[in-house]
């Protein structure tokens, strides 16, 4: 399968595919990660989805679909293997154990589109906020990362001063430190508790399908 591959370097603010694009090729992140961000209405957006090196980008393809439905957007900077769309599908074919696996983080990207969208609805923007700055560590590997409050809001999909007051919430707990469009988590278990159960659920989900 690697040899059907050939890393690439992801770099933010890069567009991957906007909804209806043709997907030309499945990314394998290995140290950057993709928001797949859906269009509401002809201005508003939201984050539906993260992936980081924990699955794939370009899911459709393995459910014979060839378009994209969201807007991908490099999030983070890094490299990713990279894969054509039909070697992509020869390799499902060929090989039960890979089929299995992309299957499997089928049904963890679903749950987690199910639960972004409770989230989004019922939960307050502290523990909206909590939780993406937690799912953005997870997948950037480090406790700290380059956020602006714009882009945040963007993200979310809400207002940028609802944003600031969240951030600013969580900084004077100590839960984390943010200086020039720089976040750094310093408390990491106080986020988690500050986050809405989302976040766990997530992790559960991921743990019990892949162990």
């Amino acid at each position: 399968m690697l040899e059907r591959c050939e890393m690439v370097e992801l770099k933010f603010p890069d567009v991957l595919a906007e909804p209806g694009d043709m997907l030309r090729h499945v990314y394998f992140p290995t140290a950057s990660f993709i928001s797949l961000v859906s269009a509401v209405g002809t201005n508003d957006n939201l984050e539906v989805a993260l992936a980081g090196n924990e699955g794939i980008y370009g899911v459709p393809l393995a459910l014979g679909v060839a378009t994209s439905p969201v807007h991908a957007l490099v999030q983070g900077s890094g490299p990713a293997w990279r894969m054509g769309a039909a070697a992509f599908r020869k390799e499902l074919e060929r090989s039960p154990g890979l089929r299995a696996c992309i299957n499997r983080y089928i049904y963890v990207l679903m749950s987690q589109l199910i639960q972004t969208a409770g989230c989004n609805r019922f939960h307050v923007v502290e523990q909206r906020v909590a939780r993406w700055l937690l799912m953005t560590a997870d997948r950037a590997h480090a406790q700290t990362f380059r956020i602006t409050h714009e882009f945040l809001a963007y993200m979310l999909g809400v207002r940028r001063v609802g944003i600031t007051e969240a951030a600013s919430a969580l900084q004077r707990r100590g839960l984390i430190g943010y200086t020039r469009g720089v976040v750094t988590i310093v408390n990491r278990a106080g986020l988690e508790r500050a986050a809405c159960t989302c976040y766990r659920s997530d992790l559960a989900t991921y743990k019990r399908i892949f162990g």
